[in-house]
């Protein structure tokens, strides 16, 4: 009974001592992202705004939009109605990506960086964990960020209806997890000095794949790249999202995002703490 009692106090004792080395370091990455607020605020706006201003402002305002979007009928015309929720996934995947693929190229370069973080008392997944909570509170930042932009900048303002506010903040939050996850796999897969080939050959085109700029339902007459896009995660965060904020558009049944995104996320975040472990230990 006592050896019970001291093994229930030893177990009490590490959860805390974890929780408090855990909040310690999300407290300092936090630290370090409010220094750099106005960088991260450029970086996820500029190239939703310049997406917006030409397609949904200037050629609106230069020639028939239906004619130069031809997804835009689907939204009465209002192809800003069609871009919102996939330019809020793209922000959501960028920034994900962003806040931990590229600290780890820097942190497993030459300067080992990651070894101060790792000697924190904290288990080595639970510091891997540790990143993909943050990125996911960077990808909600920018979802919010970007949300105005893409309502305010059209020349035909979106038209959006929330009918389960519930099920809007589970994708949001799935979502940016999910990301994070992505950027921890990406991170911990590929040498520090190729993160960069990395955007170009595989986050760059999952995005434009990713039912971003146009429904899913609207690949019917292209049936292989219906089926073949099943497989990127973004495609989920934007039908997702698509689903919670303009609900009249064709989108999948919300019960199916949910749990491609959990699958995702399970997937990812497995795959990212087993390199993360090899990158660190091996």
């Amino acid at each position: 009974m006592a050896q019970a009692t001291v093994a229930r106090s030893t177990e009490a004792s590490k959860t805390v001592q974890y929780s408090r080395a855990f909040a310690g370091l999300f407290l300092r990455d936090l630290h370090v992202l409010r220094r750099e607020l106005f960088p991260f605020v450029i970086r996820v706006c500029m190239n939703p705004l310049l997406f917006l201003f030409v397609f949904t402002y200037v050629i609106p305002h230069i020639s028939s939009g239906a004619s130069m979007n031809p997804t835009a009928a689907m939204a009465g015309n209002a192809f800003s109605t069609v871009l919102l929720p996939g330019l809020m996934a793209v922000a959501i995947m960028f920034s994900g990506i962003a806040a931990v693929a590229l600290p780890l190229a820097q942190e497993f370069g030459v300067t080992r960086e990651i070894d101060d973080r790792v000697m924190c008392p904290l288990p080595v997944p639970a510091v891997a964990v540790e990143k993909i909570c943050f990125s996911a509170v960077q990808s909600m930042m920018a979802a919010v960020i970007v949300f105005p932009l893409a309502y305010y900048v059209p020349a035909v303002h979106p038209t959006t209806h929330v009918s389960s506010w519930p099920f809007l903040l589970l994708v949001v939050v799935l979502a940016s997890l999910t990301a994070g996850a992505l950027g921890l796999t990406i991170g911990t897969s590929v040498k520090p000095q190729q993160i960069g080939l990395i955007f170009g050959v595989v986050v760059i085109p999952i995005t434009f794949l990713g039912c971003v700029y146009y429904p899913w339902a609207a690949l019917t007459h292209i049936r292989w790249l219906q089926v073949g896009v099943l497989l990127n995660p973004i495609v989920y965060m934007s039908e997702g999202l698509r689903a919670a904020l303009t609900p009249t558009l064709p989108h999948m049944h919300p019960l199916l995002i949910i749990a491609m995104l959990v699958v995702a996320l399970c997937l990812l975040t497995w795959l990212g703490i087993r390199g993360f472990l090899r990158r660190v230990i091996g």
